[in-house]
């Protein structure tokens, strides 16, 4: 996948993180975004897309990430949920992006942005949604 591709999650996970501490407007989220943040290199089209797209499909998003919690989705760490939205949206929408890309990105994502083991959690839930959202792609890797 591309380093855009990477930056462009990277920047989404963090206006997403904005916009869940905040409940401000996404638009307004992504003008402030785009004026203050350095996004040279940044895939702009996808971060958009993610942007608009988690706070669009967040309770489809929820109803997957929920059921492989061990506690509420608001108790999560906002980082981490932030996290877990994002890469359930690119599992559920983006079936050109392999899961296992999906999943390696989150990961790094958690080992940037999150807790000192955030990036074991993310990386546990995101694998029980791809097992459950690309049941078929997971099936056929493990052969």
């Amino acid at each position: 996948m591309s380093h855009a591709r990477t930056r462009a999650r990277e920047c989404a996970v963090q206006a997403i993180y904005q916009w869940q501490l905040t409940a401000n407007d996404v638009a307004t989220i992504e003008k402030h975004f785009l004026e203050d943040h350095n996004l040279k290199g940044v895939d702009v089209t996808y971060f958009r897309e993610l942007l608009h797209g988690v706070p669009s499909h967040l309770h489809e998003l929820d109803d997957h990430i929920s059921p492989f919690l061990d506690r509420s989705l608001e108790s999560v760490d906002p980082v981490e949920r932030a996290i877990l939205r994002v890469g359930t949206y690119e599992l559920e929408f983006h079936l050109e992006t392999p899961y296992r890309v999906v999943i390696n990105e989150s990961v790094e994502l958690g080992k940037t942005f999150g807790a000192e083991d955030g990036h074991k959690y993310v990386n546990g839930i995101l694998d029980k949604v791809a097992q459950k959202l690309r049941a078929v792609e997971v099936k056929a890797a493990a052969k």
